[in-house]
């Protein structure tokens, strides 16, 4: 018996939750993983799965074995990883997980010059929502947090701050009005991903939270559009629906050709902290270092917006217009 293979095999029935998705994974046959699996239990003399029609469940020293056997695949992988790196250029397949939002206005654009630099080297893009912390079945997490991640068994480097800001298109402004002060926005239409009934801005201080107790709270009419999804809003907000709440990474494409204008640059709805975030490891691959070092090289000092920088000219942050109502009344 192929102890390695039976261990991936093992392994991946348990992430896929199902031989048969495994199989596909790995390019065998589902019988070839079903045997895989009972010789490695035969082997060891128990039982690792418990199997019934709907779903697989670990048992007791199935769950121990699974820990043990990642443990045990990662060191190899990393072994594999460290030999290869002697040759040259890197080669392989990095894993990569992130949201949909920034992989699809930030990090897409970034790839070609990665690629440029390590052309034998492929990525596996992952995007299936927010990310607030690290999965170890990726290489690499990019982590957008409204605070600090999680601690854990991993290493987390920051690489910039994003801030919610308000922005709406030159149309609906032109039909609206456009808001100078917080106040302003008590008569304007918010999209919003929830049935909020009212809004806060925060100055924008340095640091951000400086002037935490200048904040202003406002009531909200109902919301033209309420959903989670922000490139929806995005291109509501692009096609005049209302104002819209962005992420700067996500906004600064729109800014930049004029599509979206930013709205009281003084203030922002929240920040976003974005970190990378790898397993820890006693070799880390040479790809993942070269990626986590790359997305450092992006941003600067990782701690400024890097989004709303070109757009600064003429913004003092400090000099902030109080509105007549500073709360909810």
């Amino acid at each position: 018996m192929d102890r390695l293979l039976s261990m991936q095999v093992f392994c991946r029935v348990v992430e896929r939750q199902g031989f048969a998705a495994a199989a596909r994974d790995l390019d065998l046959s589902p019988s070839v993983v079903t045997r895989l699996v009972a010789d490695l239990e035969g082997h060891l003399g128990v039982r690792l799965l418990n199997r019934s029609t709907r779903r697989l469940a670990l048992t007791e020293a199935g769950e121990r074995y699974h820990e043990q056997a990642r443990a045990i695949l990662t060191q190899v992988t990393d072994a594999e990883a460290s030999a290869r790196d002697t040759a040259g250029a890197l080669r392989g397949h990095l894993k990569v997980l992130t949201s949909p939002a920034f992989a699809t206005h930030e990090l897409a654009r970034h790839l070609p010059a990665f690629r440029r630099q390590h052309p034998a080297l492929t990525i596996s893009l992952s995007a299936p929502g927010m990310v607030e912390t690290l999965d170890e079945a990726h290489d690499l997490s990019l982590i957008t947090a409204f605070d600090e991640p999680q601690t854990g068994l991993f290493v987390a480097r920051q690489l910039a701050c994003s801030y919610g800001v308000l922005c709406a298109s030159p149309a609906y402004l032109s039909a609206r009005g456009h808001p100078l002060v917080p106040d302003d926005l008590r008569t304007h239409d918010i999209m919003s991903p929830s049935a909020m009934s009212e809004l806060t801005l925060h100055p924008r201080g340095d640091p951000p939270d400086a002037s935490a107790r200048d904040s202003v709270t406002l009531p909200l009419q109902a919301a033209p559009l309420i959903t989670r999804h922000i490139d929806t809003v995005r291109a509501a907000a692009v096609a005049g629906l209302g104002l819209a709440v962005l992420p700067s990474y996500v906004a600064a494409d729109g800014l930049r050709r004029g599509e979206l204008v930013w709205l009281l640059p003084a203030w922002y709805v929240a920040r976003l902290v974005i970190y990378a975030a790898m397993p820890t490891r006693r070799l880390v691959p040479a790809k993942t270092r070269a990626f986590m070092d790359f997305m450092r090289s992006l941003y600067g000092d990782g701690t400024s917006d890097p989004w709303l920088a070109e757009r600064e000219a003429g913004v003092v942050p400090s000099a902030i217009r109080r509105p007549a109502r500073t709360r909810a009344g």
